[in-house]
């Protein structure tokens, strides 16, 4: 089966964007940069994958998740389509189309149609933003991994890692990798 992980980058408080959706304060050049697209390869947009030179196979994952306000800081500038190299699905309730015919929209059923895709072959599933798609996928136990690219600043407020009170939840250090910029990649198993 298929794990969903839920990789995505946070301020030392918790924050994954500011109220506006923007992200300044996080490191965007540095040495974790290199190491992430030698790890994580598949999850750099295209537009960044073609100026950094990446050209290496998807390492982890196949299927990438986006929440429509996650999405919609790409469209915004005319990306439309950020990750060729994977199935993308949208997930909207007030979208009536998706933007691209390569970027599918879920508009209902999300919960069944996630665990739908765990069940299908194929590498993980990466769930790369959208709180409020991560706090339920994780109020049903469907996100099996937090891999968390820690940014050396506090945010102070912000859009939270989800946008919805979550249980008290366990978790396992699976792995971390820690970068001289301060940047920590944090990998922790979902104790259910």
């Amino acid at each position: 089966m298929r794990e969903l992980k839920y990789y995505i980058a946070c301020s030392v408080d918790g924050f994954i964007a500011h109220k506006d959706g923007s992200f300044d304060g996080f490191l965007m050049s540095g040495e974790h940069i290199a190491g992430l697209a030698e790890t994580f390869p598949e999850t750099f947009p295209a537009h960044f994958r073609d100026g950094l030179g990446i050209q290496s196979e998807n390492k982890h994952f196949d299927v990438v998740l986006m929440g429509r306000k996650t999405y919609e800081i790409g469209s915004k500038v005319g990306i439309t389509n950020p990750y060729p190299q994977m199935k993308q699905y949208l997930f909207s309730r007030s979208m009536e189309a998706s933007p691209d015919e390569n970027v599918e929209l879920v508009s209902t059923n999300a919960i069944a149609f996630v665990k739908s895709l765990k069940q299908e072959n194929g590498k993980d599933i990466w769930l790369c933003g959208g709180a409020e798609l991560a706090a339920s996928l994780f109020q049903e136990n469907l996100i099996d991994e937090l891999i968390l690219k820690v940014n050396p600043f506090l945010m102070g407020s912000g859009i939270p890692l989800f946008a919805d009170v979550v249980k008290q939840t366990s978790l396992e250090l699976s792995d971390r990798q820690i970068y001289d910029n301060g940047v920590l990649v944090l990998y922790y198993r979902i104790q259910c």
